[in-house]
Order: C-alpha cells, then sequence, then structure tokens
C-alpha cells in the first residue's frame, strides 16, 4: 500500500514546554491507525499539526509526495485534501447542516452549490440526518452534530481522515452512534488517523496503534499485540489503569 501521509520528526513546544518529542508515523492508503495515550500526552498537538493548525518546530510531514510543512505552502489547499474533526463539532452555527457540510466544496473546491448540495443531501442521508439538512446546528444532538461533522469531513473526498477524540464530548449514550459511522467508514475504506480514549473501539477497527507518551511514540504494533502483550512498561501502565 502507499503511504498517504508521512511525519518524519515532528518537534513542537508551547513555550518552554516540549510537546511533541520527535514524532514519526505513516499512514498508508485505506489504513486505520489509532493514537492512545493519556491527556496531555500530545495526541491532539500531534493531529493539529499534521492539518497546519499548529506550526511544527523540526521535522516535516508529507502529503503524498507533497512537504506541507514548507511554510510557503497554502495551508487552506493543503486542509481541503484532508478531512478533520474535532472533539468540539466545531460548526458554523448561523449555517444550516447542510451548508456546513458543502462549504468547503463550495468555498475551496469551487463546486458549483447545486451539485455541493445534491452530494451533501446523499452525505446527510447516509449519516442518518436527511431530515435535517436544513436545521441548524443548535436543533441537533450531539451525537447528531459530531455526525454531521462527518459528513462534512468526507465531503471533499479527502486522502486522509484526522479524527480528534471525536467521542469525547458526547453523552455515553451517543458514543455508539457516532463510532458506528467511522467503523462504516474503515470499512468503506478510508484512510484514518484517529486519536482516542475508546480502546475497545481501537483494538476492533484500527490496523495499528501508536502508544503517545509525553510527546513519543512509545510503542507501535498491531491492536493484538499493543493490547495483549505490550512491550513497554509504561504502555502496560496506561492500560491497566485505564481498564481500572
Amino acid at each position: 500500500m502507499s503511504t498517504v501521509l508521512r511525519a518524519e520528526g515532528l518537534w513542537k513546544s508551547f513555550g518552554d514546554q516540549p510537546v511533541l518529542r520527535g514524532v514519526s508515523l505513516d499512514l498508508s492508503r485505506h489504513e486505520v491507525v489509532a493514537v492512545i495515550g493519556s491527556s496531555g500526552s500530545g495526541k491532539s498537538t500531534l493531529l493539529r499539526c499534521l492539518n497546519l493548525l499548529e506550526s511544527i518546530d523540526d521535522g516535516r510531514i508529507l502529503l503524498g509526495d507533497d512537504d506541507i510543512s514548507d511554510p510557503r505552502v497554502d495551508a487552506d489547499r493543503v486542509r481541503s485534501r484532508l478531512g478533520t474533526v474535532f472533539q468540539g463539532y466545531n460548526l458554523f452555527p448561523h449555517l444550516s447542516v447542510l451548508d456546513n457540510v458543502t462549504l468547503a466544496s463550495r468555498v475551496v473546491r469551487r463546486v458549483p452549490r447545486r451539485d455541493a448540495e445534491e452530494r451533501g443531501k446523499v452525505l446527510l442521508d447516509r449519516v442518518g440526518l436527511a431530515a435535517f439538512a436544513h436545521e441548524h446546528p443548535d436543533r441537533l444532538s450531539g451525537g447528531q452534530q459530531q455526525r454531521a461533522a462527518l459528513a462534512r469531513a468526507i465531503a471533499t473526498d479527502p486522502e486522509v481522515l484526522l479524527l480528534d477524540e471525536i467521542t469525547s464530548a458526547l453523552d455515553p449514550e451517543l458514543v455508539g452512534e457516532v463510532l458506528g459511522l467511522v467503523r462504516q467508514l474503515a470499512e468503506d475504506g478510508a484512510t484514518i488517523l484517529m486519536a482516542t480514549h475508546e480502546m475497545a473501539f481501537a483494538r476492533d477497527v484500527a490496523h495499528r496503534v501508536l502508544f503517545l507518551d509525553e510527546g513519543r511514540v512509545l510503542e507501535e504494533g498491531t491492536p493484538a499485540q499493543v493490547f495483549e502483550a505490550p512491550r513497554e512498561a509504561r504502555t502496560r501502565e496506561f492500560l491497566t489503569r485505564f481498564r481500572a
């Protein structure tokens, strides 16, 4: 499989506090990689660096053959190749659900409104929100808003989906409906890098798991290896505490 996204030795600090310490990873087409680790381990910062919302201090990020960490790149154009979903939905409250889903297609990709809306309606039907196309986000539950955010993320046919703790702000009963959609996207062949606390989901859906600890990739392997036979003592400690 060809590599779609690669990070090479990423360093990022906020003031005197290093958050990423030489993180390297690669993501192949149609692969699902879960990034796990405790709060503060650098998971969200890593994803924000990969979609250029944060600049890196050192290292390199490649999207396909393009060095997107080059400061001369058009960040908006790069982000149009990446579908990103955050834990806080980030839907525009003044726009309808359909307008939220189609915005990037219309503004960045210059897709005609009629064509963008036709695709947007298909996507909203796919995520079970066809009836809410013309509602504003505040009329939706948290789970519905997150499904709308996922529809928006895939509307531009992104090369990679970056999912940042997308269930952490949801009530427990809503987590399943969002993870079910991500599972379906994975089964359909999406390329996904997902920071998550949902260990059972990572074990069942991911092809590989990265354990991030204090800004470093401490362990990497298949879900069976990482969850059932971790090599590092710190990984074992984290999993034991998490299960507890």
